[in-house]
């Protein structure tokens, strides 16, 4: 009877440890399929975001070749030319120049979407910044093209490693300087006939702006 209770004490010990680990399990696995769908939740949700964004961008450029939309573009100091800090990126003068942005432009967000959770605020916070910043200090005629948002981009991916200086955002700072840092350098040059150098420059300054304004929140945030 003795012997009999033993058994039985030990066999409810292994019972016991066995479902405590079968519960550990299937707790991990939950955690790394609830973490597997969020990635690729995230992901779907990046891929669908940018695909809209291009598509709407080369809408427009379809739909200008019947109406004209160019002429909505941001012209400095006009009034009507302020519409032109929306429209601005969705504008282009012709195949060359859209396929020209646009390749750059879908590697730069999802570079972006990769590593950042609120890449939506950081698009629309440098449009808007540089956009202002070329009405107010543009030179003259119709300023047209995403390339303002992609040197927005690439100061903005650049700047974030130097000011937040994460592993990240260090990787992906000089990822993004060895595959764009001579097109940046390059576009900001003045008097380029054609190329609204202004708007390269405003882009990449607003870039490195908000890369220091989101650094400084971070640093906030983490010292409470």
């Amino acid at each position: 009877m003795r012997n009999g209770s033993l058994c039985h004490g030990v066999s409810g010990a292994e019972t016991s440890i066995a479902r405590e680990t079968l519960n550990a399990q299937l707790k991990a696995g939950i955690k790394m399929r609830s973490f597997t769908n969020d990635t690729a939740g995230s992901l779907d949700s990046a891929i669908k975001g940018i695909a809209l964004f291009v598509g709407l961008i080369w809408l427009c450029f379809l739909a200008d070749q019947f109406l004209p939309l160019e002429r909505w573009g941001l012209i400095p100091r006009t009034f009507g030319g302020l519409a032109g800090i929306v429209t601005l990126p969705f504008l282009h003068g012709n195949l060359q120049h859209i396929i020209g942005n646009t390749v750059p432009l879908v590697v730069l967000l999802f570079v972006l979407a990769g590593s950042r959770a609120n890449s939506v605020d950081i698009v629309f916070l440098i449009s808007l910044l540089a956009g202002i910043a070329l009405w107010l200090f543009g030179g003259e005629g119709i300023h047209i093209g995403a390339s303002v948002l992609v040197f927005g981009l690439i100061g903005f991916l650049i700047c974030a490693g130097f000011f937040e200086r994460r592993l990240v955002s260090v990787i992906v700072a000089v990822g993004v300087a060895l595959t764009y840092g001579s097109t940046l350098l390059y576009g900001v040059l003045p008097m380029q006939e054609g190329v609204s150098w202004e708007g390269h420059l405003f882009g990449a300054l607003s870039g490195g702006v908000i890369a220091y304004y989101i650094s400084t929140e971070l640093r906030v945030q983490n010292s409470r």
